[in-house]
């Protein structure tokens, strides 16, 4: 039984969910190449940027200004008062195929993902069935750092599909923990006061749970998880326990939480020859307090 509510459908394929300096949740939509902020309370739905690029992971510099990712081209781009998009960092060194998912620190720092290699060709030759094959080692793929002077340097390497990212930190812990998608798994590292990374080791182990991590949210101690190949969403805790799943009515890429309600971002497929053919993309909401594992 699905668990959700149809915000907003109508989209290509969403990405990149996050709640904005204003409360909105602010969306990337792949295909429609737009950028988009809608008030989950209202649906009042708000075109902010185009992006030639295709746009996906979002974030926000401590004066309020955006960035967005433009996949294709491997850039950051940073949105101007005057509505101007200008390049914020360029991360095509360093991306070994599109650029993807990206968080923002409150530092400005930003955390910039990549596929790595070409994963939606490599399925139309061998298969998903082949790429869950636990003998199959995937191309791995560096995250970049963009620092806010600017310079851009390699943060950790050799991530299996480096996609969701999360910061935790609290009295005992200040960690960022990366959705490795093709190896099942959340991986940490310790953050520094510069914001470089060390101590890689996993944070949660999901296969068991056919969880292919994609897109991710903190929830105080736990993180929301979109499973990518599953209509559910999962909250996970350090070591791999499933609090709570969330049914969706179509598989679940991407996730957010506004307030006290969960935000799943659906669609059919990730493949674009799927994804970009149809508006068959939805923002489903659940309030979280009301369902328990």
């Amino acid at each position: 039984m699905v668990d959700t509510s149809v915000l907003r459908d109508g989209l290509y394929f969403g990405e990149g969910p996050r709640c904005g300096p204003d409360g909105r949740l602010f969306y990337s939509d792949f295909y429609a190449h737009e950028v988009r902020a809608i008030d989950i309370d209202t649906g009042d739905d708000e075109l902010v940027c185009t992006v030639d690029g295709q746009p996906s992971g979002l974030g926000w510099l401590p004066d309020g200004r955006m960035l967005v990712v433009s996949m294709l081209d491997r850039r950051v781009l940073r949105l101007e008062p005057t509505g101007e998009l200008v390049e914020h960092g360029d991360i095509s060194h360093i991306a070994s195929f599109h650029a993807n998912d990206m968080l923002v620190d409150d530092a400005g720092r930003a955390y910039v993902g990549n596929f790595g290699f070409d994963l939606h060709g490599l399925i139309d030759e061998v298969g998903i069935p082949a790429l869950l094959d636990p003998s199959y080692d995937p191309p791995g793929a560096s995250l970049a750092l963009i620092r806010p002077d600017g310079d851009v340097v390699v943060a950790a390497e050799d991530l299996k599909f480096p996609n969701g990212t999360v910061r935790i930190q609290n009295a005992e812990s200040n960690i960022l923990v990366i959705a490795e998608t093709i190896a099942f798994r959340l991986t940490a590292f310790d953050v520094a006061d510069d914001g470089t990374l060390s101590n890689r080791r996993v944070w949660a182990d999901v296969k068991e749970h056919g969880i292919a991590p994609d897109g991710t949210c903190a929830d105080g101690d736990g993180i929301w998880v979109a499973p990518a190949l599953q209509a559910a969403a999962y909250r996970v805790t350090e070591g791999g326990k499933v609090t709570h799943r969330v049914e969706t009515t179509q598989p679940c890429f991407a996730v957010a939480v506004v307030g006290d309600t969960l935000v799943c971002v659906t669609a059919p497929d990730s493949h674009p020859r799927i994804a970009a053919a149809e508006r068959q993309g939805k923002l489903e909401t659940y309030r979280i307090e009301s369902h328990q594992a």
